[in-house]
């Protein structure tokens, strides 16, 4: 089988699994759906570990077209590879995890029929459906990530957003999962339309969408400018790369275009710990270390990556502090590192961003699989101020858990410690406009994350037992389809930091990414200061990181182990502030009013002047009330008497004689 042949069947096994489970999910049943799309997602997982040693060890690469669709002049449209280090990275990691959540599906909706209301056939086939559509979701993000071209990076962009919106909207009788898919879809078109008009822009001033040819084509255009605004010139590289950049925040949920994701986790957890953790809302970040190239000739784009990223990692934790929803309180905490992901990005430590998204990938859909085990226990309860004490009843999910929170908090030893701390360090070194900024953001980020992480996990695993005795006396851990993803998630989320931090402070990226170390030297100068992996630790655990990430922890241990009454007298000492955060800083008011209010209101006001006033007042009414006015005299005319006839033609007889003797003679 040549490489070809294998680097097609990655993203076709999904989508074959995924064709046969939603086209005849009525006639292969559930086993036979949960079968065929695990079977797809199994085979493109190992394959992708085929390819992954086909090009980190064996050092071959991949650059081609499978398929050529179109031609229009000398621009090509085809589908084709980009295999490197980075994609074969990327396959991985999407595979490994959509598998782990295939096998998790099958114990999460094995009793989905309950949340269909029993007059309504929506839930007839809802399982095969489900399993469809995240067949189809790795199908997207594989094709995304495979890309060699920007059309089909747009269509698995496209791809992905499409299926996320039906499954965030999965329950689809539930007017609150309709509201948020509506709200996902929305939000990201905003982004898409500057995503598109960056290609549009690379499209029209290098003739090409190809990868390879476009990075060619860039010095060439190095010093272009355009007028965007009279009487002001803006670099055309800048304009193409925040242009990228704002599809990558809607994408990757960056302020302010952050607020579709907390609000996707009305479906199922499943496709939370899919979209969160290594698929969707990770694109954005890819693409952008795919486009190192382009952001490597703007500062402006970089020191705007930067600021956002900052913004979103800081802000968004301050938020997980108030949530009382478990998969809310790790939905913020996924918008927070991918603000840390989206840091890296701006400090061009662009391989530092791509492993903070690999650790984070393992151990984000562990903790969000971790608590789709829980809600299972608690009879889908998610409240945490409801659970507790929940260690004794689920010993798997509370180890797996605590291996997942250690890793989010970058506890030493564990994966996050590894790509968390590069980040922060990468930022110390860059010389770009904001660092400083973003410096502090980050390093204060580390006791926000571990407050809010170990909040949750103290509440949920520790304490009292607040919930009802009905409940207490069903708790127990979930089937082994549910804990064994756990398990071997479990693994790279202490394991992965160990392996890949060599490779990714070393040169493993090279020629996957690209960077002016002259000019943006941050990665090389922590790379210089590399003197084994058992050297940073021991630097790790002397830096300002770890010390806050322990007092975050402690904190939540005291104030809601210890003394709890400590929490209620911040809620009442502090309300304003517990209110600004309750209502995320009144975001979703603010589009409510502005934009959704906005457009709302210019609806209201075209159809009142457009179809009330121009098209049913002076057009239809308007023509009619003329008609009938002019009617209204001709009718006196038609009197039914001959001499009133033979009158009004002796008339005209006399009107055209008159103009023929004296008008017409005149001229």
């Amino acid at each position: 089988m040549s490489m070809e042949s294998i680097y097609l069947a990655i993203p076709l096994s999904a989508l074959i699994g995924s064709l046969i489970a939603g086209l005849f999910g009525g006639v292969i049943g559930r086993k036979g759906a949960h079968t065929v799309t695990i079977v797809g997602v199994a085979i493109s997982c190992i394959l992708s570990f085929v390819v992954l040693k086909h090009v980190a060890i064996d050092g071959n690469e991949f650059y081609g077209d499978i398929y050529t669709w179109a031609q229009i002049g000398d621009t090509k449209f085809a589908v084709g590879f980009m295999i490197d280090r980075l994609t074969s990275m990327m396959m991985v990691v999407v595979t490994f995890v959509s598998l782990m959540v295939h096998i998790y599906t099958i114990g999460y909706m094995e009793d989905d029929k309950h949340n269909w209301p029993e007059d309504s056939r929506c839930g007839d086939n809802s399982y095969q459906r489900f399993f469809s559509y995240i067949s189809l979701f790795t199908f997207s993000m594989l094709m995304l990530v495979m890309a060699n071209n920007f059309m089909q990076l747009f269509f698995g962009w496209e791809a992905v957003g499409l299926v996320s919106y039906l499954l965030i909207g999965f329950w689809s009788t539930r007017e609150t999962a309709i509201f948020a898919n509506m709200k996902a879809f929305l939000v990201n078109r905003v982004g898409d339309f500057g995503f598109l008009l960056g290609i549009a822009a690379i499209w029209t001033y290098t003739g090409s969408v190809d990868y390879r040819e476009v990075f060619e084509r860039l010095p060439a255009i190095s010093h272009t400018t355009i007028s965007i605004l009279p009487d002001q010139e803006w670099l055309l590289v800048s304009v193409i790369a925040i242009g990228l950049f704002i599809g990558a925040m809607g994408k990757s949920a960056q302020v302010p275009l952050h607020v579709w994701l907390p609000d996707s986790m009305e479906g199922p957890t499943p496709i939370s710990a899919l979209i969160h953790a290594a698929t969707m809302v990770t694109a954005g970040i890819f693409m952008v270390s795919r486009m190192s190239p382009i952001f490597e000739m703007s500062d402006t784009a970089l020191s705007m990556v930067l600021i956002v990223g900052a913004t979103t990692a800081f802000f968004m934790g301050l938020i997980g502090i108030v949530q009382n929803d478990i998969k809310r309180v790790i939905a913020y905490s996924t918008l927070s590192q991918l603000g840390y992901m989206t840091v890296a990005l701006g400090a061009s430590a662009y391989s530092a961003g791509v492993f903070h998204l690999m650790t984070h990938a393992f151990f984000k859909a562990l903790l969000f699989l971790a608590a789709g085990s829980v809600i299972i226990a608690m009879h889908h309860e998610q409240d945490i101020r409801k659970m507790g004490g929940l260690k004794k009843y689920m010993p798997i999910t509370y180890w797996t858990s605590l291996i997942g929170s250690l890793a989010l908090i970058g506890f030493p030893f564990f994966s996050g410690f590894f790509s968390k701390d590069l980040i922060i360090e990468s930022v110390h070194e860059a010389n770009i406009y904001g660092a400083h900024y973003a410096y502090w953001m980050v390093l204060l980020g580390v006791f926000v994350t571990a407050f809010y992480s170990f909040r949750m996990f103290f509440l949920v695993f520790h304490g009292e037992e607040r919930m009802d005795e009905h409940t207490k006396s069903h708790l127990h851990e979930p089937a082994r389809v549910v804990t064994w993803p756990l398990i071997a998630l479990a693994v790279p989320a202490v394991l992965s930091g160990y392996l890949l931090y060599p490779m990714v402070v070393g040169d493993f990226f090279k020629g996957a990414i690209f960077v002016n170390h002259e000019a943006h030297p941050a990665m090389e100068i922590l790379k210089e200061e590399y003197h084994g992996i058992f050297s940073f630790v021991l630097h790790g655990l002397m830096a300002p990181p770890f010390w806050l990430a322990m007092a975050g922890l402690a904190s939540a241990w005291y104030i809601y182990l210890k003394k709890p009454a400590i929490a209620q007298w911040g809620y009442d000492t502090l309300r304003p502030l517990y209110t600004l955060l309750d209502k995320k800083y009144f975001a979703d008011e603010f589009n409510m009013a502005v934009f959704a209010g906005g457009a709302v209101g210019l609806g209201k006001a075209l159809w009142a002047l457009g179809d009330r006033f121009l098209i049913d007042g002076l057009v239809v009414n308007g023509s009619a009330k003329i008609t009938g006015l002019f009617s209204s005299v001709v009718r006196h005319v038609q009197t039914g008497y001959l001499y009133h006839y033979a009158f009004s033609i002796i008339l005209g007889v006399l009107a055209i004689l008159s103009w023929l003797l004296f008008g017409a003679g005149r001229i």
